[in-house]
């Protein structure tokens, strides 16, 4: 029987990684324990699901093999290789997290706790993963699929997303995580957690650990986890600015260094707060942005997007520019682009959106 790094027998180890054994998802970080590649994947899957990450990480890892090729990446060409995955703080915290391994510690990804915890974009969880994964280190990996197994398991009726309750959750996983074989376990928790104990209509039939639930046992698998209330989503509105030159040529931005969506190019404009000012509001953000006066004119598209925490519909609006040659004010760059350019540039999904709507729009006029 295995014992967890307490040496308390651990019966949850030794049915979960029989399951896992048979039951593992064929993935391809799976088939290696390079610690870049098993980081790389893991910083992917925050917030993404696993099919939308797996043609990514491929073309990622083609791109940037190890950590030194990425560190000596532009900024710009890992933006691109990241584009319309989202959260693209990711790709930014891995940019200068390379850079720092490859220069504090020659390239090697650090094995200590506190030291991969140093490292951008490396929180608990993922330094729990990839020492557990990649070095074979006795340390859990507590991500939302194993806070929910936990809260089952041992039937807490405490908020899953509650701070205190999640280093409770953390503390009890890291007594279960055997002493031989961590790295299996901490995949077959979330393999479990993905596939068997979902979040709704958990199929408690399959699961290895049915009899271990005191959940199952009360008949509270749909009941928990408990969370606290989450406010209502904000629905905000944006505005862009369609500017063309005499050349066809469409202006585009860099957006800041920080932000949201920072680094990324765009249309000019911003957020408009009242939307019975938008043509005003518009004309405000391109002068703050690139110190130019427009005309604003039709509406040419609209788009709706969701990001984690707001809804956001952006329309474009055909303009005009009136005065001046456009400055790099409350952006990092700007430049004159054709369609092929365009297509080379780091953009986000909704600037995406809103580009080939405008395009289709164009060719049906």
């Amino acid at each position: 029987m295995i014992k967890d790094a307490a040496g308390i027998k651990n019966p949850m180890g030794r049915k979960l990684l029989a399951w896992y054994k048979h039951h593992q998802r064929s993935l391809p970080w799976r088939k290696t324990n390079d610690p870049y590649r098993i980081w790389i994947s893991e910083i992917m899957l925050q917030q993404t699901q696993v099919n939308t990450v797996i043609p990514y990480y491929q073309r990622f890892i083609k791109s940037f093999p190890d950590v030194r090729t990425l560190a000596a990446a532009t900024l710009q060409d890992v933006l691109k290789a990241w584009e319309n995955m989202g959260y693209y703080s990711r790709a930014r915290n891995i940019h200068a997290a390379s850079r720092i391994i490859v220069n504090q510690w020659g390239g090697r990804i650090p094995d200590k706790f506190e030291e991969i915890k140093t490292i951008p974009g490396i929180g608990e969880y993922t330094a729990g993963a990839i020492l557990s994964i990649a070095y074979r280190q006795c340390v859990p990996a507590v991500d939302g699929n194993v806070r929910r197994i936990m809260s089952r398991l041992f039937a807490i009726h405490k908020p899953v997303d509650d701070p205190r309750e999640q280093k409770n959750l953390r503390d009890l996983a890291a007594l279960l995580v055997p002493a031989k074989h961590p790295g299996e376990f901490n995949q077959g928790l979330m393999d479990l957690g993905a596939t068997v104990c979902r979040a709704k209509n958990p199929d408690c039939s399959r699961c290895p650990l049915t009899g271990l639930c005191r959940a199952k046992l009360h008949n509270l698998q749909n009941i928990l986890p408990i969370t606290r209330k989450t406010p209502a989503i904000l629905h905000r509105q944006a505005a862009a600015a369609i500017i063309r030159n005499s050349e066809n040529l469409l202006l585009v931005v860099q957006r800041p260094a920080s932000g949201l969506l920072a680094s990324l190019w765009k249309l000019p404009g911003g957020f408009i707060e009242d939307v019975e000012k938008t043509g005003s509001l518009l004309r405000r953000n391109v002068k703050e942005e690139l110190n130019i006066s427009i005309r604003v004119g039709r509406c040419l598209a609209s788009v709706d997007h969701a990001y984690s925490h707001f809804r956001l519909t952006l329309q474009a609006y055909e303009c005009r520019l009136l005065k001046g040659d456009p400055e790099a004010m409350a952006c990092q760059n700007w430049r004159w682009a054709t369609s092929a350019q365009l297509k080379n540039l780091p953009m986000s999904n909704i600037d995406r959106k809103i580009l080939a709507e405008i395009a289709k729009s164009s060719s049906l006029s």
